[in-house]
């Protein structure tokens, strides 16, 4: 019996933990995923508000207690006063993985000026990396095309499951046997 493959997927919107908005940027991130992988698999979702203590929790119970080697969040990284998703994520990291970030917000830059504004970073916890994405679904899927193709092997270099892709979808890097 295969193993079915837990990814989180982590909402942060005040308004969309409410009610008061619908969440696209989960959905959108879970639609990317699924036509990314082939692994039997299975989202873990939370959508939680703006707050930094909920982040953290959520993020540390996705890669301690759900089993989630990637979690993916979407919201929150922006300037305004309560986009905090990236100070949650680089506080349960123990390890930033800086080239994330910069690749997407260098993809991003060919479609909007305002990229420069995004502080998405992507990082370690154990066996997981968290990797935190924009809120806008067409950014998340420019992101996702960008980032993907080093996701597996990062995954595998920090002992986690073996992502396998979807070739006709999004081609990933994993060097060759010896």
């Amino acid at each position: 019996m295969t193993a079915i493959i837990s990814v989180g997927i982590v909402t942060v919107s005040d308004r969309a933990s409410r009610g008061d908005y619908e969440d696209l940027g989960g959905p959108a991130i879970e639609e990317w995923i699924g036509n990314a992988i082939t692994n039997d698999w299975q989202p873990v979702k939370r959508v939680i508000p703006d707050e930094q203590d909920q982040i953290e929790q959520a993020l540390r119970e996705l890669c301690d207690d759900e089993g989630c080697h990637l979690v993916v969040t979407t919201g929150g990284t922006g300037p305004a006063k309560r986009d905090i998703t990236p100070e949650a994520t680089a506080a349960v990291c123990d390890k930033i993985m800086d080239g994330f970030g910069e690749l997407m917000r260098s993809v991003s830059l060919q479609y909007v000026p305002t990229a420069i504004l995004s502080r998405q970073i992507a990082g370690i916890r154990g066996e997981s990396l968290i990797v935190n994405l924009p809120g806008k679904p067409s950014a998340i899927a420019d992101c996702l095309r960008a980032v993907f193709p080093a996701i597996p092997y990062c995954i595998d270099l920090i002992e986690g499951y073996y992502l396998q892709a979807n070739e006709d979808f999004i081609q990933v890097f994993r060097p060759k046997a010896k």
